[in-house]
């Protein structure tokens, strides 16, 4: 009898791990980073005014990144997509958010360690 109740807990422990929703993965993709960033590439090449669907953008990314997991991928994306492309001025990324009005806890820099992301 007793051998019966311990099987019936494992089972019970096995579905419940098997119905909980993964602890740590991110909802936000590299896909949608770069949809989100790619009307401010003109900006971060050139300077000058930053168009409007650049910050819609930015806002958009930020508000779907609210875990950390989210953050740390979208850190890890942002560093990728810069490596890619040329002509990118860093010191104008890092100062993009501030300039739609976003805060980002984290500085946007090809040197941040994107696993101390929180």
């Amino acid at each position: 009898m007793a051998m019966l109740k311990v099987a019936c807990v494992v089972l019970v422990c096995m579905v419940v791990v098997a119905l909980a929703p993964p602890l740590a993965e991110a909802a936000v993709t590299c896909g949608t980073v770069q949809s989100a960033v790619a009307p401010c590439i003109g900006y971060l090449r050139n300077g000058g005014v930053v168009p409007a669907n650049c910050c819609n953008g930015i806002r958009s990314l930020n508000n779907a990144a609210k875990t950390t997991p989210d953050r740390q991928t979208a850190c890890r994306c942002l560093q990728s997509a810069s490596g890619k492309i040329t002509g990118l001025k860093p010191a104008l990324a890092s100062g993009l958010p501030g300039k739609c009005g976003v805060s980002v806890p984290y500085k946007i820099s090809p040197s941040t360690d994107c696993s101390k992301v929180k």
